[in-house]
């Protein structure tokens, strides 16, 4: 049965999108980078030893540079949809942090099951919605007992932008985000073990609506929907957007919500087939290292 509407991701548009803002992602990227950082700090309580970390939607590698000081002994893997993202990733290595770099889609990962420790992905769940494939995926990897930590954005994202837009018609201008809930049901269906969300909710503002929508290019995350309008967006249709979402317009700024959902979940406790201590993932078994 097709669930296929109008709110589902274009895969390649997607990885064209990111491709695009691999160079002026840093610069944008005021939201992911704060939210990588709490991320990072909630991992750091938790007592594990991991051997073998696959940063899961690496980007420009900032959180894989981290990883590999955090865990100087792990052996990590940035790995992202998008080639030019993991070029730009290169320029976070150095003699001490060095880490692979691996071109792939996480609904279909490029690593021998039960071969990881710990799975860290900061705001790359959404772009896979559903979560289920990515989900069972990361199951798939991870060793017995081993760590999923990651973040995505819940349905009140962008909910200012959402309402703007549909005032001018009836195309999808903004991305769908999944319920904390929902998230929770597919890591239940994929049969992690012990899984803990929560939500925290973040407000950018900006002086003009334009300059949001410039961010959200420049970092990859514009609208890739089937659903999207196909065609250059008119001057009134623009205008009228624009005028709606000033009725959001407080204390002189605009703002633009983020609903950011923090996961935490197990590996199932199971017996792996996997000799005990075999953790080495040569490249050769992964895919080529980009250049």
């Amino acid at each position: 049965m097709s669930t296929s509407d109008e709110h589902d991701l274009e895969d390649g548009a997607v990885r064209k999108s990111f491709d695009a803002a691999a160079r002026t992602y840093d610069r944008a990227a005021v939201l992911q980078t704060e939210v990588r950082g709490r991320l990072l700090e909630r991992l750091q309580i938790v007592k594990i030893e991991p051997e073998v970390i696959v940063d899961l939607g690496a980007g420009t590698g900032h959180a894989s540079r981290a990883l590999k000081s955090m865990f100087p002994k792990a052996h990590v893997i940035a790995l992202d949809v998008a080639f030019g993202m993991l070029q730009e990733a290169r320029h976070q290595q150095g003699l001490l942090r060095r880490f692979a770099r691996v071109v792939a889609d996480g609904r279909l990962l490029p690593l021998r099951s039960q071969s990881v420790d710990l799975v860290f992905s900061n705001l790359m769940v959404q772009w896979c919605d559903p979560p289920d494939a990515v989900f069972a995926e990361v199951q798939r990897i991870l060793k017995p007992q081993g760590l999923f930590t990651f973040t995505t954005f819940g349905p009140d994202t962008l909910k200012e932008l959402r309402t703007a837009w549909a005032a001018v018609d009836e195309h999808t201008h903004v991305n769908r985000f999944t319920d904390m809930h929902d998230v929770g049901d597919a890591l239940m269906r994929a049969h992690f073990a012990e899984p803990v969300l929560d939500v925290e909710p973040f407000t950018l503002t900006y002086n003009d609506a334009r300059d949001l929508m410039r961010e959200l290019k420049a970092i990859g995350a514009h609208n890739v929907t089937r659903g999207r309008r196909t065609g250059l967006t008119g001057r009134r249709s623009l205008e009228k957007m624009l005028a709606t979402y000033e009725g959001f317009r407080h204390a002189g700024k605009l703002p633009a919500t983020y609903e950011v959902v923090y996961g935490h979940a197990w590996g199932p406790v199971q017996r792996s087939s996997t000799p005990r201590g075999e953790t080495a993932i040569p490249l050769s078994a992964i895919g080529r290292r980009p250049r």
